[in-house]
């Protein structure tokens, strides 16, 4: 199972003087179960990318495939679809309406047409996957704190059972203990249910420590798509288009700098502490 984007382009206003090409011959496949990281800065073209996956958007020409299908022929269903790829957009707790959480989490399943019990089943199953359980089933959306919500909104996606979760800017405004709550339960939910996870993020450090897979995209363009160590090893082309490679990046450059043999391209906080214990051993013994 794979999404694939052939020959994408997408306009904004097209046919008037303010038209702007968000997206360029973007050429994209994404397997079912990784964990992919899409970063760029503000207006390169991200948010509008991942609202194609699940049909938001239309191409202004070119195509988007599921499962080698065009999800804008006739034949296809759309409602398939958007069971499959769950879309959580920047800020999910005004995704929230209902009066309680459990009604809200169910709303998705309810659409389907599934029974009750399948319905009661899926709910408690993705209010307890995001790291909840019974006791907020009634409470009020209102009632929640800012990570809370988060928890609730994703869970409403999850009761869908999609196969790719979608996730842009998921704990944007959160603190550091709250967001990393999140991520750890995204990461752990990827493993266990084996599903495609996409994480739009500005922050280089939670790519470097969540994600399989970079994606870098710049005024509407893919620049590059790699493993982690090798998209940060350019760190200096990030730099010239506004992003940064993770701190630790930058640490371990500059430890080969002064004298002390590191692999440079370490972009994990606990890949790095073994390889400078290790630097440092070998230079004692050395002495």
């Amino acid at each position: 199972m794979s999404i694939k984007l052939e020959n994408l382009n997408y306009i904004y206003g097209t046919g008037t003087v303010m038209n702007v090409q968000a997206l360029k011959d973007i050429n994209l496949e994404i397997h079912e179960g990784t964990f992919i990281g899409l970063i760029g800065h503000t207006g390169s073209g991200k948010s509008t990318l991942i609202q194609h996956l699940d049909g938001l958007l239309k191409p202004t020409s070119g195509k988007v495939l599921f499962n080698d299908m065009d999800i804008f022929s006739k034949d296809f269903s759309m409602k398939d679809l958007r069971c499959k790829v769950g879309l959580v957009f920047q800020y999910p707790e005004h995704q929230l309406f209902e009066a309680d959480i459990f009604s809200d989490v169910a709303y998705g399943p309810k659409n389907l047409g599934l029974d009750k019990e399948e319905i009661d089943r899926r709910v408690a199953d993705a209010i307890h996957l995001v790291g909840l359980n019974e006791s907020y089933y009634l409470k009020s959306p209102f009632e929640l704190s800012g990570g809370e919500k988060r928890r609730a909104a994703i869970a409403g996606v999850l009761a869908m059972e999609p196969d790719y979760l979608v996730l842009d800017e998921p704990t944007a405004g959160l603190d550091p203990k709250g967001r990393d709550e999140i991520l750890d339960q995204i990461a752990e939910l990827q493993k266990r249910k084996n599903i495609t996870v996409i994480l739009v993020s500005h922050s280089m450090e939670d790519i470097a420590k969540y994600v399989q897979r970079v994606i870098v995209m710049n005024k509407g363009e893919i620049i590059f798509d790699d493993e982690p160590k090798k998209v940060f090893s350019n760190y200096k082309k990030l730099e010239e288009i506004g992003l940064m490679a993770p701190q630790i990046t930058y640490v371990m450059h500059e430890l080969n700098e002064r004298g002390i043999e590191v692999d440079k391209d370490i972009t994990k906080l606990n890949e790095a502490k073994d390889a400078i214990l290790k630097a440092l051993n070998k230079g004692k013994t050395n002495d």
